[in-house]
């Protein structure tokens, strides 16, 4: 930052020389001076956190905001940055950097888009890791119903597959199964409606089955939408007042 005359005038009258690093004003600022000579003013930053928070919930998040336990005075960011991850950010200090207080990190289940498992591995996770829906209720009658005979006589046009499944003790019945289906995996923070998207369903031998994703990563801007509608209506009083940006 350029020096007034004044100061600079002060500074000479110090006597500064290269060897000293910090000179102190009358008027309490200070300036650092380097082994060439130059001069240059040090301002006072705030203390900023070491660690950010970390919060496995939004409500969680939410709570420590409204807390106002610490930078009550200061106006925060939120900044969603993916559909699993919110920080709680402060203003731009004047080195450019930025203190994070709090980061919220949804906890959600895996599951391995793309792979063929086994029907009861199959089982298991459509009913562990998925949001109920007719789609889901569909697949969970084909693959509790099926063996590897049924997989051997499926019917495929390369769209759709039609399995022959059991029903009953003696009875057996055609089902075709759509293709895209539309599920609703657990992939963001429970507070927040899990965004539906399409999958494509294929069977093989085993017998074993597989999801593939089929919408090119569009649930995750609606994920974004849904956490920033979330907090926008749990934060409506801290962005009123202007303490709180949300930033998606």
């Amino acid at each position: 930052m350029d020096l007034t005359v004044a100061s600079i005038d002060r500074l000479a009258a110090l006597g500064v020389r290269p060897d000293e690093r910090i000179v102190e004003l009358e008027d309490g600022r200070l300036f650092g001076v380097d082994q060439e000579g130059n001069v240059s003013e040090i301002f006072e930053r705030s203390v900023i956190a070491r660690y950010a928070l970390e919060i496995n919930t939004l409500s969680g998040f939410v709570n420590y905001i409204k807390s106002n336990i610490e930078r009550v005075e200061k106006p925060m960011l939120v900044h969603i940055k993916n559909e699993t991850t919110v920080y709680l950010r402060g203003p731009l200090e004047i080195d450019g950097e930025r203190e994070t207080l709090a980061k919220a990190k949804a906890i959600v289940p895996d599951f391995d888009f793309g792979y063929f498992l086994d029907m009861e591995s199959f089982n298991i996770a459509l009913q562990s890791k998925f949001v109920p829906n007719d789609h889901r209720a569909i697949l969970l009658q084909v693959i509790g119903n099926v063996s590897e005979d049924n997989i051997r006589q499926t019917g495929d046009d390369g769209v759709s597959q039609a399995v022959t499944i059991n029903q009953g003790i003696a009875t057996k019945a055609d089902v075709r199964v759509p293709n895209p289906v539309d599920l609703a995996p657990y992939r963001t923070f429970l507070e927040v409606e899990q965004p539906t998207s399409q999958f494509i369903f294929r069977m093989k031998d085993g017998p074993r089955g597989a999801i593939f994703e089929a919408d090119g990563g569009a649930w995750r801007n609606q994920a974004i939408v849904n956490i920033r509608e979330y907090l926008k209506e749990q934060l409506s009083e801290e962005i009123d007042s202007g303490r709180i940006t949300i930033i998606a």
